[in-house]
């Protein structure tokens, strides 16, 4: 691919050709860029190495509209070196060869590098990506790679480990509303020409519905301009021209469909939002909990999987502290279940509300995982003689269920026999906290404690 060709989308003109909004608008010098400003307002790191041509591997990683395949093309503007851009859709291993044999023939015969933009770098597979490791450890080329999932599970390691990565975060509604107002201003690439009128509350309206991605704004821009009525106030008090518009509230109440949540089932977004609902509840935060919860079930997530974290998080952080957690947790799957969406939104968000307020409690989790340590680390030790089933004579006559204690037959249904392995004699795994139920649950353990204490005294004492 030849310098000629690169964004070859963008070659003509972007006036003419009929482009959308946001591609007429894309920034063509930082002083134009919006948002991002501890990456590249003046004087910062990222900045200061594009402008001084000095930059080095980096992953530009964000949500959709951030602005890296802008940062890519201003990139390809300031540098001297060789650029090459392509896309992880539409190329495969034959393209990234040839690329990289070009990139080494430019080092070795011209003693320039070549910079490789990667759009969408996280659609190459590991082998993809491997070729990319001579010429970059060969300092052939400088990889660009932009990806909007989290580069740790996405890029190879060994890839990763030799490039910068920067994060670019979305929009600001205040970054947002001042790019729209430069597109209705400018009169070359953007909207000023039609003389479009609105006010803040208009543009926030976007800017919120935006959800901080830069090309949705314009295109939303783009779309109620077109369906804009003439603005008959203006036009009578300013004898503006009769072709002026007006974007008010029923204009944008046409224009807007309901927001596409950012939201991925397979992606970083799935873990971190189930993560948040996992630790507001945690937190016993009802509020938190209900908005993560809407996050969720509003962006189309498997209701039955909210259900299963649900209870698992009754057992985890719960536990006994409310022993009806586990319970309420359970019916809210069934509900879902039984009379589906979205009428189970409430089933889960009555179990949301419920496990917030809940006590908390981890003894039951702490106390499984030090037992399951044992279990792998101590030698396995038998099973006690006295608690074993002797269905037969044989082991009956080997000693099987000699000496077992039927606790019933206590007064306190509490015996002083040890039923752990000799060997884990005194180990304590369940240390249940004084929140909730489980206070009611330590006073009994106490107890029985100094109870089985005092029986195995009497057992060990010498008879007469």
């Amino acid at each position: 691919m030849k310098e000629g060709q690169l964004f070859k989308s963008n070659d003509t003109d972007p006036i003419t050709d009929g482009s959308p909004l946001a591609e007429r608008m894309r920034p063509r010098t930082f002083d134009e860029f919006v948002g991002q400003h501890e990456l590249l307002d003046r004087g910062q790191p990222l900045r200061e190495a594009i402008e001084q041509d000095a930059l080095q591997s980096i992953i530009l990683w964000g949500p959709p509209g951030t602005g890296k395949t802008t940062l890519a093309r201003l990139i390809a503007t300031t540098s001297h070196a060789h650029f090459i851009a392509f896309s992880a859709v539409l190329c495969g291993i034959k393209e990234i060869k040839a690329v990289m044999a070009e990139a080494e023939l430019t080092r070795h015969q011209f003693n320039r590098r070549t910079i490789v933009f990667v759009d969408e770098i996280h659609r190459f597979n590991k082998a993809q990506q491997d070729a990319f490791l001579p010429r970059v450890e060969g300092g052939d080329i400088i990889l660009i790679g932009a990806t909007t999932e989290n580069p740790s599970f996405e890029v190879n390691a060994a890839l990763l480990s030799r490039s910068k990565v920067f994060v670019l975060e979305p929009l600001c509604p205040e970054d947002t509303v001042a790019l729209l107002q430069r597109a209705l201003t400018d009169p070359i690439r953007g909207l000023g020409d039609q003389g479009i009128a609105t006010d803040d509350d208009a543009l926030t309206a976007i800017a919120r519905h935006a959800n901080g991605d830069a090309r949705v704004a314009l295109n939303l821009l783009e779309l109620t301009a077109t369906l804009a009525t003439p603005n008959e106030h203006s036009a009578t008090e300013s004898n503006d021209s009769p072709s002026s518009k007006c974007i008010d509230h029923n204009v944008l109440a046409r224009a807007l469909q309901r927001r596409s949540l950012l939201y991925d089932k397979s992606g970083e977004e799935h873990y971190n939002l189930i993560s948040a609902l996992h630790k507001s509840l945690r937190n016993s935060d009802p509020d938190a909990g209900l908005y993560w919860l809407a996050r969720m079930v509003e962006a189309g997530e498997d209701p039955l999987y909210i259900a299963r974290r649900l209870i698992r998080f009754a057992s985890e952080d719960i536990g006994n502290a409310d022993p009806h957690a586990l319970t309420i947790a359970v019916a809210a799957k069934d509900a879902v279940h039984f009379i589906g969406m979205p009428e189970g939104n409430t089933a889960l968000a009555q179990v949301v509300t419920y496990l917030a307020t809940a006590p908390k409690s981890n003894a039951v989790y702490f106390g499984y995982a030090k037992a399951a340590a044992d279990a792998h680390r101590e030698v396995a030790g038998p099973v006690p003689l006295h608690l074993r089933n002797a269905p037969t004579k044989l082991m009956k006559q080997l000693d099987y269920g000699k000496n077992y204690e039927y606790a019933h037959n206590e007064e306190d249904a509490v015996t002083g026999m040890d039923c752990l392995p000799s060997s884990l004699k005194g180990r304590q795994y369940y240390q249940p906290t004084t929140r909730g139920y489980e206070k009611t649950i330590s006073k009994r353990l106490s107890a029985w404690k100094e109870v089985k204490r005092q029986k195995r005294n009497r057992s060990e004492e010498p008879h007469e």
